[in-house]
């Protein structure tokens, strides 16, 4: 009789717990929730992303630097860049009007 019992009671805790697994999975299956996962996940890479650039942004000022300093660079003095030039407009110039129509090239 106690046997009966065990057994009947381990498989009501075993179909409950089956039960719960299935509908869990089913609600994390909805339109609604796949959805929210995906935009989830999709904002977790961006910030990825965005780290990363960061990371890659550091290391090249860093290497830029040790470029220049190896270089020489970083120790002159920036020469000043010369004015500049100013071209002056040319009005009232009039160029000539060439029309273009391809049916008439032959």
């Amino acid at each position: 009789m106690f046997r009966r019992t065990f057994w009947f009671t381990a498989g009501a805790a075993a179909g409950v717990w089956a039960t719960t697994k299935v509908n869990r999975k089913l609600k994390q299956l909805t339109p609604e929730s796949l959805a929210a996962t995906a935009a989830n996940k999709a904002i977790d890479a961006g910030h990825r992303l965005k780290d990363f650039a960061v990371d890659v942004r550091d290391g090249m000022a860093q290497r830029e630097a040790e470029l220049g300093d190896a270089l020489g660079l970083n120790d002159q003095d920036a020469p000043e860049l010369p004015p500049q030039r100013r071209i002056a407009a040319i009005e009232n110039r009039t160029y000539p009007k060439y029309t273009y129509n391809r049916n008439e090239d032959h």
